[in-house]
């Protein structure tokens, strides 16, 4: 005897958001942060043509920051760049360097445009200015745990520093990363597929 079995749509809805949200859950030690990076964004603000992108990822359990940088269209060339925090108010203001001084490790010096990936282990003082670790309980644990706060309520920023903007040339707030609708909308139509092909397949070995 075939037993059929219907599912209704605001079942298979609810199986569908709960397929689509659990990749979403299931790091809840990893954090993605983005920002853009530009002239206006930088206080004060300035007219550079330069742009760039920035995407920092968080691994709180094994205690990385992966950086990751692209910019281009700089006036001249790179000098410095960093994470500063915190800043006063979510996405606004300015605050002292954070990471490594006088620059990340490695990051292209002397150029307009450029491409940068390093990933710090923040369990050492290293990974951290020295000023902004002592200002903040004096170990690499409690600058761990600052940077991080910072980082997770828009209180931190990303720049550029070049030799003819000293200060910073281009700059963006960092904030948690958000899937696309779109990609959300394809993700589920195709958990929904998954289950009726599964449901299909069982139907016809009954």
């Amino acid at each position: 005897m075939r037993v059929r079995v219907r599912f209704s749509a605001p079942l298979l809805a609810a199986i569908a958001a709960a397929l689509v949200a659990s990749p979403q859950t299931a790091r809840a030690d990893f954090i993605r942060l983005v920002t853009s990076l530009s002239g206006p964004n930088e206080s004060p603000p300035n007219t550079s043509p330069g742009t760039g992108f920035a995407e920092v990822d968080l691994d709180t359990l094994n205690q990385t920051m992966r950086v990751q940088v692209t910019f281009s269209g700089l006036t001249t060339g790179t000098t410095a760049s960093h994470i500063h925090a915190a800043t006063a108010s979510p996405g606004t203001g300015t605050a002292m360097v954070a990471t490594t001084v006088p620059t990340f490790p490695n990051f292209p010096s002397g150029v307009t445009s450029g491409m940068y990936d390093q990933t710090f282990d923040m369990t050492l003082d290293s990974s951290y200015n020295p000023a902004f670790e002592a200002a903040h309980g004096g170990t690499a644990a409690s600058a761990e745990a600052a940077l991080f706060a910072a980082l997770e309520t828009d209180r931190a920023y990303l720049n550029i520093h070049t030799q003819m903007f000293p200060g910073g040339e281009v700059r963006g707030f960092l904030v948690p990363a958000v899937p696309e609708p779109a990609s959300l909308t394809l993700l589920g139509l195709g958990a929904l597929g998954l289950l009726g092909y599964r449901w299909r397949r069982r139907q016809q070995a009954v």
